[in-house]
C-alpha cells in the first residue's frame, strides 16, 4: 500500500508527542501535534486578554488566527500569526486552562477541519485526544495511549519547569484535566473503537516507539 495516516489519542501527560515525533521520523511522515494547535489558541486568548467566559470572542478570534507547525532541529516549532511561541504554549497557565478552550465548539471546528486538511494526502502521524474518533476516524493505524496519572504526572514532571508546583499537585492537574477531557460534550476523550490500547505505565521510551512501529507493520504492508 502506500502511505497511510496514524492516529495516536490519549490522556494529558502520555507521552504522546514525543512518541508521535518519533513515529514519524522513523516512518519518514509528518508530524502533526494537534495539543499545540490548542495550546497555541489558548495562548493568544490569555495574550489578548480576552475572558474565557466570552466564547462568542473565542471563536472570532480563532477563526482569523494562522497556526503553523514547523520542522525544527530541536522539534516541531509552532507559529502563532508568525510568531515563535513553541516554548510558551507549555506553561502551567497554559496547561491550566487548555481544556476549557479545547471543549469551545467553534474552536474545535476550526481546528479540526485544518487538522483533516493537513492529513488529506496522508503520511501523517497525528496526535490528540480525538484523532482516532472524530479527527481522523479512517486512520489506517489508530493506538490508544495512556499510563497511570501518577507515572504521568512524574514525565510531566522532569520535562517541564516544575519550579512552583509539586509533583503531587501535578498529579491532581492532570486527573483534573482528564475528567475535563472525559466529560465534555463535544469529542470527548475516549478509546475509538477499532484503535489498540497501549499503557506505557512500565514502558520505556524505546519500548513504546517500537510497539506503534510494530503495529504499523501489522496493520499495513509497511517494512
Amino acid at each position: 500500500m502506500g502511505k497511510f495516516n496514524v492516529a495516536l489519542d490519549g490522556p494529558a501527560g502520555a507521552g504522546k508527542s514525543t512518541v508521535a515525533r518519533m513515529v514519524a521520523k522513523e516512518l519518514g511522515y509528518v508530524y502533526v501535534d494537534t495539543g499545540a494547535m490548542y495550546r497555541a489558541i489558548t495562548w493568544k486568548v490569555l495574550h489578548e486578554g480576552i475572558p474565557l467566559e466570552d466564547l462568542s470572542a473565542i471563536a472570532d478570534m480563532t477563526a482569523r488566527t494562522r497556526i503553523e507547525l514547523l520542522p525544527g532541529l530541536a522539534g516541531q516549532t509552532v507559529l502563532v500569526d508568525g510568531q515563535d511561541v513553541t516554548e510558551c504554549i507549555r506553561s502551567k497557565e497554559i496547561n491550566l486552562h487548555v481544556s476549557h478552550i479545547a471543549a469551545i465548539p467553534e474552536v474545535r471546528e476550526r481546528l479540526v477541519a485544518m487538522q483533516k486538511a493537513m492529513a488529506a494526502a496522508k503520511g501523517i502521524v497525528m496526535d490528540g485526544r480525538d484523532i482516532g474518533t472524530s479527527v481522523l476516524p479512517d486512520a489506517e493505524v489508530k493506538i490508544f495511549l495512556t499510563a497511570s496519572a501518577r507515572r504521568r504526572a512524574e514525565r510531566r514532571y522532569l520535562e517541564m519547569d516544575a519550579s512552583g508546583i509539586s509533583l503531587d499537585d501535578l498529579e491532581k492537574d492532570i486527573e483534573r484535566r482528564d475528567q475535563l477531557d472525559c466529560g465534555r460534550k463535544m469529542s470527548p476523550l475516549r478509546q475509538a473503537e477499532d484503535a489498540v490500547l497501549l499503557d506505557s505505565t512500565d514502558m520505556s521510551l524505546d519500548e513504546v516507539v517500537n510497539a506503534v512501529l510494530e503495529l504499523c507493520r501489522t496493520k499495513t504492508e509497511w517494512r
